[in-house]
């Protein structure tokens, strides 16, 4: 049986990671100079949430790390610190350790206690000894239990870690003779998310507790039958009366991890009715009240500002209205693909459905062939509503890269600033994870290789600080990922010298600017001149290529000398379903990715002109392209015969490069399901995947690239020499 709180600890995480996200948000906002109240409340709040959620589970480490954190935050937000540009980098580095601390709190491992310290120490010198002090002091764990197993016992004896009952939170209740003019009233009525959230109001309420004598009323509104009985929540509600001269905005922090799972009203007790709690209306009268109307905006207490060190006042920030949320519902990802391997299954029924009708010889216009096409779309409505549902926006992503280039600029002394746009764009969860590992090396290439040292942009003219700009879009179907530096640009005499020096191209080769560069993704090449942390061995961007490919991607490059480079990556927006062209070759049915198609061309002997032995190229539109015949190259046939003609499909592999590729015929273009190969056979040479046709036959997906790249028919250097 699966363990609730378990669950209840992995909803927490998960919530974790989004608060992590405003935060990383909130602190780039801050260093791109906006320095207003909402986006450090944005910033407090998120540690704030992570911090009180941490201490509900007892995970001590980052409870301690998030106070803090949170200590120097909410000095920034009095206006007791000035931000300045030391302390917002300090800021987005105790964010990244924070994303460690969340990962391995979820996952067990170990934590770096020796960083832990060192950032403590550096927030420590930026409050003062009083804060420093009330930060260090020891902090009381209280560790959530919603044990069960004592039902029916004495109710002050079962309560979890021996606390108090409701009626014994603070003084006794408070004689209304005696009651003070400075007093906060809360109304407080949970919604059945914030128990399923793992919040426990009997903790809120003990912090309420803590800002000065309270009296609480509970309100109880009985279900009238058994049906109601079984609906969660929505029938206990507390007002509290709390005697302090605390501001309402300190009550309301308390409730902040509980925001948008309660309905709350907080403020002074004069202006609250004017009542004692015991004559506030009953919760029949007030609930549905409560939970109907829009609740009016808590405005905090204005506290005296203190001008920046610089002697600029401060702006005050423009009061902001809380945004509608619109619902979310959390999904297991197992269901989404589970659901995506039925929608592939419904797609393939209906191509066999498609072919059975065809073979049938069914008029186009009949009932029958009317009602395919309409089934046609809807499928396709279906199957790109159910891909919708696994994008996720690449912001995640993104945000990963901002803590690469912090670190790697930080490694070779280079002051490095990340731009980043299109972060909503949305693309195949599956993708989002095999794209972190080669946009992390295609960063720190651009830090370490592709940005100049400071002292060398600063003599060019150049700002001293470097820009890396990592930019998504959706063009024509696909999803594309842009990594551009503004660096040096790639020096081709080096890479030409260094790949020659190494035996990765013959001696005699002669090749133009875009192949030279496409060198850099050879295995084994490296342009450092020594080993650094960074790079130098060798392994990198071949990695790169290899991973993109295998998401059915192609990566380009384009670099002008002295200006910077530019890594274009291209995707399908789904790696679940492509469209492609069917075609046959030695009497094997083959598809072949309709992205990579060209143009299809139908050939005679005399439009091909030999260059060497078994070698030809095709001339298009006065360009010599090589010709490969794609049944020799996938081992189906010996050799070719085209004096009754050939059909040839132009693929272009590169960006800038084109190949022929030919085939016997063209059967169709349609829409298949992709279905993997290399778990159970290993990487194929010239193979991407595999498909189910209408027909029931297996067809193989075609790798394009993979096969002009290993082509042992025609040597690319001879058919440019030659054309030359």
């Amino acid at each position: 049986m699966t363990d609730p709180m378990q669950e209840i600890m992995a909803s927490f995480f998960v919530e974790c990671e989004e608060l992590h996200e405003a935060l990383i948000d909130a602190l780039q906002s801050m260093a791109d100079g906006f320095h207003d109240a909402e986006t450090i409340n944005v910033a407090f709040r998120a540690v704030h949430s992570i911090k009180g959620g941490a201490g509900a589970f007892g995970l001590e480490e980052l409870v301690g790390f998030s106070h803090q954190f949170e200590t120097v935050m909410d000095a920034c937000r009095s206006n007791e610190l000035a931000i300045s540009d030391d302390l917002v980098q300090l800021f987005l580095r105790c964010g990244d350790f924070l994303s460690d601390l969340i990962r391995c709190s979820r996952d067990g491992d170990t934590i770096n206690a020796v960083a832990s310290e060192a950032l403590i120490d550096e927030l420590s010198g930026f409050v003062p000894k009083a804060d420093t002090d009330a930060a260090s002091e020891e902090i009381d764990f209280q560790p959530m239990t919603l044990s069960l197993d004592d039902l029916g016992g004495d109710a002050s004896d079962d309560l979890p870690m021996d606390l108090p009952p409701l009626a014994d939170l603070g003084p006794a209740p408070v004689d209304e003779e005696t009651v003070q003019a400075a007093a906060l009233l809360i109304r407080f009525a949970p919604e059945p998310e914030l128990y399923e959230s793992g919040n426990e109001p009997l903790f809120l309420l003990r912090s309420l507790a803590d800002l000065g004598p309270c009296q609480v009323d509970l309100d109880f509104a009985p279900p009238s039958s058994i049906d109601e009985l079984a609906k969660p929540g929505g029938r206990l509600s507390w007002t509290v009366r709390v005697e302090t001269d605390q501001p309402a905005s300190a009550a309301q922090e308390i409730f902040e991890f509980a925001a948008g799972l309660c309905r709350l009203e907080i403020g002074p007790a004069s202006e609250m009715d004017g009542a004692l709690p015991g004559a506030l209306p009953t919760v029949e009268e007030d609930i549905p009240a409560l939970v109907e109307t829009p609740l009016p905006e808590i405005i905090e207490s204005k506290q005296p500002t203190v001008p920046p060190s610089d002697g600029a006042p401060r702006s005050a920030a423009p009061t902001k209205t809380v945004a509608k949320v619109s619902p979310t519902v959390r999904v297991d990802l197992e269901r989404i693909e589970r659901l995506v391997n039925l929608v592939g299954e419904l797609v393939i029924n209906q191509a066999m459905l498609s072919q059975s009708i065809a073979e049938e010889n069914i008029p186009q216009n009949s009932p029958v062939s009317a009602g395919l096409d309409e089934f046609m779309q809807l499928t396709r409505n279906i199957q790109e509503s159910v891909m919708m549902i696994r994008a996720q926006p690449v912001k995640s992503l993104f945000q990963r890269m901002s803590r690469i280039v912090r670190e790697a600029s930080s490694a070779v002394n280079k002051s490095v600033r990340l731009v980043t746009d299109g972060e909503n764009t949305e693309i195949d969860k599956t993708a989002i994870e095999c794209l972190a590992d080669p946009l992390t090396h295609m960063i720190r290439n651009a830090v370490d290789h592709g940005l100049e040292s400071s002292e060398r942009r600063v003599a060019n003219g150049k700002p001293k600080q470097g820009e890396i700009r990592l930019a998504a879009a959706h063009r024509s179907g696909r999803v594309i990922i842009e990594v551009t530096d503004d660096g040096g640009g790639i020096n081709r005499e080096k890479v030409l010298a260094i790949a020659l020096k190494k035996g990765l191209v013959p001696e005699d080769v002669v090749l133009n600017d875009n192949e030279i560069d496409q060198l850099l993704f050879l295995p084994g090449f490296s342009t450092a001149d020594e080993v650094s942390a960074l790079s130098g061995r060798g392994v990198g961007m071949d990695v790169v290529k290899t991973q993109i490919t295998s998401l059915g991607g192609r990566i380009t490059i384009d670099s002008t000398p002295g200006v910077g480079t530019k890594f274009s990556i291209s995707l399908p927006l789904t790696l679940a379903v492509l469209d492609g062209m069917v075609v046959t070759v030695a009497g094997e049915t083959l598809v072949v990715p309709l992205n990579a198609i060209v143009e299809t061309l139908s050939l005679t002997a005399k439009d091909l002109r030999p260059i060497g032995p078994g070698q030809v190229v095709l001339c298009v539109r006065e360009r010599f392209v090589p010709v490969l015949d794609l049944g020799k190259e996938l081992g189906y046939r010996q050799a070719l015969s085209i004096d009754n003609g050939a059909i040839a499909l132009l693929i272009s592999p590169e960006e800038g490069t084109l190949v022929a590729m030919l085939v016997d015929t063209i059967e169709d273009q349609r829409q298949v399901v992709i279905k993997g190969l290399q778990e159970s056979y290993g990487r194929v040479r010239g193979v991407a995947a595999a498909t189910i046709l209408g027909d029931g036959k297996i067809a193989l997906i075609l790798d394009p690239n993979d096969i002009a790249q290993s082509a042992s028919g025609v040597a690319f250097d001879n058919v440019q020499k030659e054309a030359s």
